[in-house]
């Protein structure tokens, strides 16, 4: 898994959020839980595992909406944020977080109703073990996000330590295939990279994501998008 023990650091854990969600952040924050509160549907007492939680943006959101969820993790340093944020809240009774591996989740075959990984395929050094490990404890539902092998990600992953594993349509398809699961929709957004969000303020970062937007809503929009948000199921 690329960047493991830089992810599992305290100090990492401790700014993660700040460095990446505030200021320009707040609108990659809000887009992708947008996404992941649309794919999964109405959630209240549903039984939901997000893998690769990290601080828990998601896990705690959705136990805010009525799931009954679990947050897994490799990083006891991020579940302690995602506890804290869970406490804050009030939402203790509807979320656990818990210390593991993705590639051997702790759970029987079909336990959840709906399974999640986000910002995770990007670091996966076995992303069809993971997906199939997705596949097995859900009843139907997986979702999942990639970042774009057609896209400006090409140009920002230069300039990470660590990189990101692009995706073409075909390696997705190809991903879906060898775990057996089956497209039911998907969607595309950010022809802009993260970084650029990340590095400016609020009131700059939002001229900038109208304009990402209404690119996005042309033609060549879905084609060039960074980022791509997968629903897919169980094939009988």
């Amino acid at each position: 898994m690329k960047g493991k023990e830089w992810y599992q650091a305290d100090d990492v854990a401790a700014t993660y959020d700040d460095k990446r969600f505030s200021e320009g952040g707040e609108y990659i924050d809000y887009r992708e839980k947008q996404a992941v509160l649309s794919a999964l549907g109405p959630v209240e007492d549903k039984r939901i595992l997000e893998v690769a939680c990290g601080t828990g943006r998601f896990t705690v959101a959705l136990a805010q909406a009525g799931a009954d969820i679990i947050g897994l993790d490799i990083s006891a340093a991020m579940l302690g944020q995602g506890r804290e944020k869970a406490a804050a809240l009030d939402v203790d009774d509807n979320v656990e977080f818990m210390l593991g591996d993705a590639a051997r989740l702790p759970f029987p075959d079909d336990h959840f109703d709906a399974v999640f990984a986000m910002r995770f395929f990007h670091l996966a050094d076995r992303p069809v073990t993971f997906l199939r490990e997705l596949r097995r404890v859900s009843k139907g539902q997986v979702f999942f996000d990639t970042f774009n092998l057609e896209s400006t990600r090409v140009i920002y992953n230069w300039l990470l330590p660590m990189g990101s594993r692009l995706y073409s349509r075909r390696d997705v398809e190809s991903l879906l295939a060898d775990s057996a699961l089956e497209l039911v929709d998907e969607s595309h957004d950010f022809i802009l990279p993260y970084g650029l969000y990340r590095q400016l303020p609020k009131q700059l970062a939002g001229p900038l994501r109208q304009l990402d937007t209404t690119l996005g809503g042309t033609d060549v929009g879905d084609a060039v998008a960074s980022v791509s948000y997968w629903n897919v199921e169980k094939r009988e």
